[in-house]
């Protein structure tokens, strides 16, 4: 019998080992790795410099604009409320009105006063008038006692040049008292005619008193007016009314605040950190998110940068001089109006938070 055959040698596994399978899963992961990376990298750098690097934002920024406050002219009680809370009215449009009677009868005696100062202007003129018709007068006297005393001049040098034989004594001391009362009578006519000269003038000084009479009663009735108009007190500019404190029945001091009207037209104040104006500067585009309307965003464009930090401008600046000094990176205020085209149509409160982005690159 041939021998049994010698067992075949056992043939090496197909399936790598374990070791060799991972040093090459690793040497396939790396590559890999390293173009993620390299694409993560890529993108990064990318956003940074598209979306991040040309634009500055701050969420310290809010809604601003003028707040127009309303206040009385005259004292008085208010005697009718025509507005409400957070109304919108138009410029012209009745606020609140003062009881108006007392500033009625002021006005009145105001009209009085200058009709009287115009009548008395009108009766200075025709005094005026008069004093010269009397001055014509006096003046067509003067002449004729002129006339009587060059005729009584004559008869007496005539009486005067005949033999004493031809007249008698009576005749000639008649004579010589003729020409004495009839110089008597010039000297009077002339007296009376410079009187007549003078009150002309007297009562022309008379015209620019009552004129000024006038004038001063027209300023009075204009300040009448004034008062009176003063009464009504109406809107100023269109907008919302807002902090609304006068009631029907109050009496009201000059100057003392009623209620503040807050116009359509607002714009961003936005605090940015000094190092981010660098690059910034008036008519640079920005958008603007608000928080209360957040389904859109807003153009606008950079309008001015303030002269100088909020701290500067403060209650109580900073007083950097003394002490321990800590470097803390100051915010400068910078105002970002909206675009006409793309100016918001609803109200928006003032102080409502904001976030602008302005492009700056």
């Amino acid at each position: 019998m041939k021998p049994d055959s010698e067992p075949s040698a056992p043939t090496p596994s197909a399936e790598p080992l374990p070791a060799e399978s991972t040093a090459r899963s690793r040497k396939r992961f790396v590559p890999i790795a390293v173009v993620v990376g390299l694409l993560i990298i890529g993108a990064v750098t990318a956003y940074y410099f598209l979306a991040l690097r040309p634009y500055e934002t701050t969420d310290d920024a809010f809604i601003d604009g003028h707040m127009i406050q309303i206040s009385p002219q005259v004292p008085g009680h208010v005697v009718t409320v025509f507005i409400r809370d957070n109304q919108f009215v138009k410029k012209g449009d009745p606020l609140v009105q003062i009881d108006p009677r007392d500033y009625d009868v002021a006005l009145a005696k105001a009209r009085a006063d200058l009709a009287a100062a115009q009548s008395r202007l009108a009766q200075a003129k025709h005094q005026v008038l008069v004093s010269r018709a009397k001055a014509e007068q006096e003046r067509a006297a003067v002449g004729v006692a002129e006339a009587d005393a060059t005729r009584a001049e004559a008869d007496l040098a005539r009486y005067q040049s005949i033999e004493s034989r031809a007249v008698s004594r009576t005749q000639v001391d008649a004579a010589v008292a003729a020409a004495r009362a009839s110089a008597a009578a010039l000297e009077e006519a002339r007296k009376k005619a410079d009187a007549s000269d003078a009150q002309i003038g007297q009562d022309q000084a008379q015209i620019p008193t009552a004129d000024a009479g006038v004038q001063q009663a027209e300023a009075a009735l204009r300040q009448a007016e004034l008062n009176r108009s003063y009464a009504d007190i109406t809107a100023p500019e269109d907008g919302w009314v807002t902090r609304r404190v006068v009631e029907q029945g109050q009496y009201e001091q000059v100057g003392q605040a009623l209620l503040a009207i807050v116009p359509h037209n607002v714009w961003v104040t936005a605090n940015f950190k000094e190092t981010q104006l660098t690059y910034m500067k008036p008519g640079q585009p920005a958008w603007i998110s608000i928080d209360a309307f957040p389904q859109r965003k807003f153009r606008a464009h950079v309008d001015s940068i303030q002269a100088g930090t909020g701290a500067q401008f403060s209650l109580l600046p900073p007083e950097n001089a003394a002490g321990n000094y800590v470097k803390v990176v100051q915010r400068v205020p910078v105002k970002i109006v909206f675009d006409e085209d793309d100016l918001p149509q609803r109200m928006l409160p003032l102080g409502a938070s904001v976030v602008p982005k302005v492009k700056v690159r």
